[in-house]
C-alpha cells in the first residue's frame, strides 16, 4: 500500500478509538434520564444502583488503566486496540438488551475496560509508528476525535430526546391514561437502548479496522524481529526514512540489553521523564477541566443565566472544544509541543482567575443562615420550600440589601462523614421542595468499600460511622441571584477556558504521555500516569460539590488557577521541546541529562 495511504488509515482507525473514547465518557449523559425513568420502575432500581451504572465506566477504566501497559506489552500494540473495539463492541448488547441490574452493570464496566485501554493503547501506538514530523499532528486526530465523540453523544442524546417528547404528545391524545403512561414508558425505554445501539457501529468499525493495521515497529524490535520492524516502518515511510529509524531503533534496542539498562521506573535513566509525564497528567486534570465540563450548567445558573441559555451554553462550549483542538491540529507541529502548553496553561490561569474574582464579587453578597435551617431541623431530617415564608424565616424577606431580587438558597449539609449540597431559587417554578434524609445521603455499603477497607485504603466514607449520627447543616448561604449579564461574564471566562486548554493541555497531553517515556518503560509508565490522572481527576470531582457548598464556587477556581500556575512553571523549566524529534532522541536527552 502507499505509505501516503496508509498514514491515512492508521490516522481514521487510531481516530475512531479517540471517538469510542469520547461517546464511552458521554454516552450515558443523554441515556441516564430515560434509564432513571424505566430501569428503576421495572426492575426497582435504588438510586444507589443507578449512581453505580453510572460510575461503572470510571471503575473499569481505572482496573484496565492498571493492566493496559502490561497488556500491550504482551500481546502487542494491535492486537490490545482489537481487543478494547471487540470490548466495547460487546458492551453495546450486554446493556442494550439488559433485563435487569446486573447486566447494565456488566455493561457499562465493559465500555469503561475498553475506554482504560483505548486511553493508553492508542497513544503509545501512534507514537511509536508514526514519524517525528507526522507525530504531533497524529495525535492531536486522537483529541479532535476524543471531543467529536463528545458531540456525537450529545447529538445522539438530544435525537432521541426528541423522539420521546413527540411520543408523549402523540401519547397525550390517548383517551385512557393508563395507555397515556404506557406508551410513554414504552417510548423512554425504546430511548436509552437505541442510544446505546447507536454506538454499535463505530465499535464494530475501530475493532475491524484495528486487525489491518501493522504492529508498532519499536514492539517488534523490542522482540527481536528486526525484519518485522523494518515491513511495519516501509508501510507509512520512504525505504531511506524506515532504514534510518531503523539504525537508532536498533541503537536503544542494543543499549537497552545492557545490565544497567535494566531498572524500574524510578531508577535513574528513567525517573526523570516517568515524573515529568506523570506532572503533565496530574496537572491536566488539576486545571478542573473535568468538573467545569460535567457541571457547567450547575455553574452558568449559579453565576446569573437562566435554565435554558445555560444549556445551550453547554452545547457551544462543547462545540467549541471540538474547533479549537482542530486549530490544534494545525498548530502542535508547527509550533511545538512546549509552546502550546506555555499558552494553554498561561490562558487557563488568566481564565480561571477571572471567573473565580467575578463569583466573589457575587459571594460577597451572602449570608450564612445555618443556624436558623439547623433550627428547623426534625428527626434528623429536614423537608421545607424556599418560598416567601422561609425567606421571612430565614430573615431574608426584607431588610437585606437585593432581597426584592430573586434570592438563591445553597445548603451545604452532613450526616457523619457523608456530605452533600442542595441550591435552590426563589424564582423556581412551585418552589420545588428540599427533603434532606439519612436514606438519601448515606450511601449504603459496597462490596468494593469493604474490600478497600481491609487493606486500609478505603477513599469512600464508612456508613458505620454515620450511622446514628445527626443531621447537622454545615453552611446554608442566601443571596440575590447574579444578574444576567454577571452570568455572561463567567460564561465568557468559560469559554475562554475551554479554548485555551483545547489548544494547549487538551492535545499536549497525550503527546507527553506517549513521547516523554523511553521506550522500555513507556507501556507501564503510561499506564501508572494515566492512573493518576484519573485519580486526581475522581478527587477533584469528589470535593467539588462540598466545597462550593461550604466556599463557593470561587474558592474552586482559584483553586484550580493555582494549580495551573504549577502547569505553566513546568511548561516553561522542565518540558523539553520534542517537535521534529524522533522517540530515541528524545530518550538520548534524557539520559544525556541523567549522565551530566
Amino acid at each position: 500500500m502507499n505509505p501516503v495511504w496508509s498514514m491515512r488509515y492508521l490516522l481514521f482507525i487510531a481516530g475512531l478509538g479517540g471517538l469510542l473514547y469520547g461517546i464511552d465518557v458521554g454516552i450515558i449523559a443523554g441515556a441516564l434520564p430515560y434509564l432513571e425513568s424505566t430501569a428503576s420502575l421495572a426492575w426497582n432500581l435504588s438510586a444507589q444502583q443507578l449512581s453505580f451504572i453510572v460510575a461503572a465506566v470510571l471503575l473499569g477504566s481505572v482496573l484496565s488503566s492498571l493492566f493496559a501497559g502490561a497488556l500491550a506489552d504482551l500481546i502487542g500494540r494491535r492486537w490490545a486496540m482489537v481487543l478494547s473495539g471487540a470490548l466495547f463492541t460487546l458492551s453495546i448488547p450486554v446493556i442494550a438488551l439488559a433485563e435487569g441490574y446486573t447486566p447494565l452493570l456488566l455493561g457499562r464496566l465493559l465500555q469503561g475496560i475498553s475506554g482504560g485501554l483505548i486511553g493508553v493503547v492508542i497513544p503509545l501506538y501512534l507514537a511509536e509508528c508514526l514519524s517525528a514530523d507526522n507525530r504531533g499532528r497524529g495525535t492531536a486526530m486522537f483529541q479532535l476525535l476524543l471531543t467529536i465523540g463528545l458531540v456525537v453523544a450529545a447529538l445522539i442524546g438530544l435525537y432521541q430526546a426528541q423522539t420521546v417528547e413527540a411520543a408523549g404528545a402523540a401519547a397525550s391524545t390517548l383517551a385512557d391514561a393508563s395507555a397515556q403512561r404506557a406508551a410513554l414508558f414504552a417510548a423512554k425505554d425504546h430511548a436509552w437502548r437505541s442510544i446505546f445501539w447507536m454506538c454499535l457501529t463505530p465499535g464494530l468499525a475501530f475493532a475491524a479496522g484495528s486487525l489491518a493495521l501493522a504492529e508498532s515497529p519499536r514492539w517488534l524490535m523490542r522482540r527481536g524481529r528486526t525484519d518485522a520492524a523494518r515491513s511495519a516502518l516501509l508501510r507509512t515511510r520512504t525505504a531511506a526514512q524506515a532504514e534510518l529509524e531503523l539504525s537508532e531503533m536498533q541503537a536503544v534496542h542494543t543499549a537497552s540489553t545492557d545490565p544497567e539498562a535494566h531498572g524500574s521506573l524510578l531508577s535513574r535513566r528513567y525517573v526523570l521523564p516517568f515524573l515529568l509525564a506523570c506532572l503533565v497528567l496530574a496537572c491536566t486534570q488539576a486545571t478542573g477541566i473535568n468538573s467545569i465540563l460535567s457541571y457547567v450548567v450547575n455553574i452558568l445558573n449559579q453565576a446569573g443565566l437562566p435554565g435554558a441559555v445555560a444549556n445551550q451554553a453547554d452545547v457551544a462550549i462543547k462545540m467549541l472544544n471540538a474547533v479549537m483542538t482542530v486549530v490544534a491540529v494545525m498548530l502542535v507541529d508547527r509550533k511545538g509541543r512546549k509552546f502550546l502548553l506555555m499558552l494553554g496553561s498561561g490562558g487557563i490561569v488568566l481564565s480561571l482567575l477571572c471567573a473565580g474574582l467575578l463569583f466573589r464579587s457575587a459571594e460577597g453578597e451572602r449570608t450564612n443562615v445555618a443556624p436558623q435551617l439547623q433550627a428547623q431541623v426534625q428527626a434528623d431530617a429536614l423537608e421545607t420550600r424556599f418560598d416567601a415564608a422561609q425567606q421571612q424565616a430565614l430573615g431574608v424577606g426584607g431588610g437585606i440589601a437585593g432581597a426584592s431580587a430573586p434570592q438563591q438558597l445553597t445548603v451545604s449539609y452532613a450526616y457523619g462523614p457523608f456530605t452533600n449540597v442542595v441550591s435552590r431559587r426563589s424564582d423556581e417554578p412551585g418552589h420545588p421542595p428540599i427533603l434532606i434524609h439519612r436514606a438519601d445521603t448515606v450511601q449504603p455499603d459496597s462490596v468494593i468499600g469493604a474490600f478497600f477497607r481491609r487493606l486500609h485504603l478505603n477513599p469512600f466514607a464508612d456508613p458505620a460511622e454515620a450511622a446514628g449520627t445527626p443531621l447537622r447543616i454545615e453552611q446554608a448561604w442566601v443571596g440575590p441571584v447574579p444578574a444576567e449579564s454577571h452570568g455572561w461574564w463567567v460564561a465568557a471566562s468559560i469559554f475562554a477556558m475551554v479554548a485555551f486548554f483545547a489548544v494547549g493541555p487538551g492535545v499536549c497531553v497525550w503527546l507527553a504521555l506517549s513521547e516523554l517515556m523511553p521506550t522500555r518503560i513507556r507501556s507501564n509508565g503510561m499506564s501508572i500516569a494515566l492512573l493518576i490522572n484519573q485519580f486526581v481527576a475522581t478527587t477533584i470531582a469528589a470535593v467539588f460539590l462540598p466545597t462550593v457548598g461550604q466556599h463557593g464556587y470561587s474558592a474552586m477556581f482559584f483553586f484550580w488557577s493555582g494549580c495551573t500556575v504549577v502547569y505553566f512553571l513546568a511548561a516553561t523549566f522542565l518540558m523539553p521541546e520534542t517537535k521534529g524529534k524522533t522517540l530515541e532522541e528524545i530518550e538520548a536527552r534524557f539520559a544525556g541529562s541523567q549522565a551530566r
